[in-house]
């Protein structure tokens, strides 16, 4: 069994994804037929309510999808809010009301329906076809029995039932899609003067003064969070190398006889080719007729291989290679099906094959030139002998010191310098580390974690958590390893605790300044740009004035590369009021725009064919978006008063 998992750990989470977390994600197997009810209501609705416990399991079971989805990236503080907290009471809320309208209006599914839901789940299947063995296997990995995975699956189906057939019957009236698609496609020719505001930057005058103002003004949006210094210890590869001892020469090669293999080129072959296809489920006629056509172009190419090339391009049907010449590259032994290898590595050099039955046809192939087999000897290949050699003695030694550091950092939990000390490492430190993010170097100093070679290291959300955990930010002690990866291993520990403030104004005084700097000079930007629309007058000429870009066509399925405030803008006008200049505002300072027209927008195939069935699916979205609100509305929830303290965070888990 566990075997099976460890052969398809892909496959398994796959599963996981795809069965368990719609059936069982939030509520668990056994709350498709019952909430269990308790002292602690959060939600009553009708006649049962959303419990604590229901809540719990349920957050609990969104940390574990989450942290399995995102093993790096995942910070379970995202979840710590009363918006994601209440997301997730609604989401249970809504499942609620669901399973009570499925019991009360009798919803069921027949056991032929959930066999047949169950045999064409695709990854409980064998070769397209359903296998009990693996429907057995998936079972015991997610610790389920049969009875109680059908009868979330029945219970599930149950309840797709209730909404089911609202999405599956909502459709877009055709002229709605129409319109739409009109919409789309409609386009405007136009060109665009762009005013950047990086052009205006070098004009911009910010004094010292003006600095001391913004700093007075704006302190509360200069103010940092709460962050830490922090030492480190990195065990990676690099780590494990330094400092190996040298490797004798008869050890290399003792090695390099050990593993001659590993230093030969195989023999290989540039070749070129004609094809001649022969069609999939071809008749013997079919096929002899193309056989004739191959041997006619053989002759042709034994007579004069020089003209190789060019009957190649004149009538090879391979499209590929035809263009070039047949040209097929290098071809190096042991790559190719044995049959064609015997045929093409049997050649010299200029030599033509004859005609060879393989994929797609009949081949004949030119040697344009022939490499034989070589094998490196110990002093060409002694270079990499000894990095193999040596990465093997790092390896050895990376998980010799990684059983030492989780030791010696768990031993002597009040310093890293014991560890640093054994092993031969260096305490590194880095500033700048907050609960959610590194903060910029421009607010930090030079020793930022964000300017730091190990940035993304310390940016991971699990060194993050483990430096704001009790253990390291109040205890004060190293956090345990971190494995960041099969071949990345970091201990940290807390250097300074630097409350949130806000930083006294020398250290911030450049950041105010390039802040000034990039403003002023947007501003200066949008007063160019709207002095040269100005200028231009309500009456648009038959041509855009000097200073405009290239003429584009433009329509909301292809912007042509313009921003979305510059789109938006020209598609806003209607036709009949062209041509005209239009001014828009954009990130990168100001743009004036021409306008010459509009043009209807041309039939799209694809979007014709995909826009109707999107359309649907939204609609039917939108629509069961809808029924669910007025069943909601139907039923007497109530929010009970521990909710209000579970929305808040102060309510304790009470199932562990």
């Amino acid at each position: 069994m566990f075997e099976f998992i460890r052969t398809h750990q892909r496959l398994m989470q796959l599963i996981l994804l795809v069965l368990i977390v719609p059936s069982f994600g939030l509520i668990g197997i056994s709350g498709y037929t019952t909430y269990v009810s308790g002292n602690h209501d959060l939600v009553k609705v009708d006649g049962s309510a959303v419990t604590m416990q229901d809540f719990d399991q349920a957050r609990r079971n969104q940390l574990q999808q989450l942290q399995q989805a995102n093993p790096s990236g995942f910070d379970p503080s995202s979840l710590d809010n009363p918006a994601a907290r209440k997301a997730l009471l609604d989401t249970l809320v809504d499942r609620r009301v669901l399973v009570e309208t499925a019991s009360q209006n009798h919803f069921s599914v027949s056991d032929a329906v959930l066999r047949q839901a169950i045999a064409s789940i695709p990854q409980l299947q064998v070769n397209g076809q359903f296998s009990a063995e693996r429907y057995n296997e998936v079972l015991k990995s997610i610790g389920a029995t049969s009875k109680e995975f059908e009868q979330g699956r029945r219970a599930e189906m149950a309840i797709d039932r209730v909404l089911g057939p609202v999405a599956m019957t909502a459709s877009v009236p055709k002229p709605v899609a129409t319109s739409l698609e009109q919409a789309l496609t409609d386009e405007r020719v136009l060109s665009v003067h762009a005013y950047a505001a990086t052009d205006y930057a070098k004009d911009v005058k910010v004094s010292d003064q003006d600095i001391k103002d913004w700093y007075e003004h704006n302190k509360q949006k200069l103010k940092l969070p709460e962050q830490v210094s922090a030492q480190y210890l990195l065990l990676n590869e690099a780590a494990a190398m330094q400092g190996l001892p040298a490797v004798s020469t008869d050890d290399l090669k003792k090695y390099y006889e050990q593993n001659k293999k590993r230093f030969v080129t195989p023999a290989r072959v540039r070749l070129s080719h004609i094809l001649v296809e022969v069609p999939v489920g071809a008749t013997e006629a079919q096929r002899h007729t193309a056989l004739g056509q191959a041997e006619k172009i053989s002759k042709e190419v034994h007579a004069d291989t020089s003209r190789f090339a060019e009957i190649a391009r004149k009538q090879s049907q391979d499209a590929g290679t035809a263009s070039k010449g047949g040209d097929l590259g290098w071809i190096t032994k042991g790559s190719w099906p044995a049959k064609l290898e015997q045929a093409v590595f049997a050649l010299k050099k200029g030599e033509v094959s004859g005609v060879v039955d393989g994929p797609g046809g009949y081949h004949i192939f030119l040697a344009e030139d022939v490499q034989p087999q070589q094998t490196e000897t110990f002093e060409q290949a002694r270079a990499k002998v000894e990095s193999e050699v040596r990465r093997q003695l790092g390896a050895d030694r990376f998980a010799d010191m990684a059983t030492k550091l989780t030791s010696l950092v768990y031993d002597n939990a009040s310093s890293l310098q014991p560890a640093a000390d054994a092993l031969g490492m260096k305490i590194r430190t880095a500033d700048g580390i907050a609960r959610d993010r590194l903060l910029p170097a421009v607010e930090v100093g030079p020793a930022a974690a964000s300017a730091s070679p190990d940035a993304s290291l310390l940016d991971d959300a699990r060194v993050r958590r483990a430096l704001f955990s009790s253990q390291v930010l109040t205890d004060k002690q190293n956090s345990g390893v971190i494995e960041i990866s099969s071949d990345t291993m970091v201990v940290v520990r807390i250097a300074k605790l630097t409350p949130a403030q806000v930083p006294e104004l020398g250290k911030v005084s450049e950041l105010i300044r390039h802040r000034l700097v990039a403003e002023r000079a947007q501003a200066a930007a949008e007063q160019a740009g709207q002095a040269a629309l100005a200028s231009y007058g309500k009456q648009a000429p038959a041509q855009a004035p000097t200073g405009f870009g290239a003429t584009l066509t433009v329509s909301r399925i292809d912007a042509q590369g313009l921003d979305k405030q510059v789109l938006d803008a020209a598609l806003a006008v209607p036709g009949k009021d062209l041509p005209q200049f239009k001014g828009v505002k954009t990130p990168q300072g100001y743009s004036v725009l021409y306008i010459q027209k509009a043009v209807p927008g041309k039939p799209n195939p694809s979007l014709q064919a995909s826009l109707p069935v999107e359309l649907a699916q939204a609609w039917g979205q939108a629509e069961e978006h809808a029924v669910l609100e007025a069943l909601k509305a139907q039923a007497k929830i109530k929010l009970m008063p521990q909710a209000q303290k579970v929305l808040a965070g102060e309510a304790d888990d009470q199932n562990g």
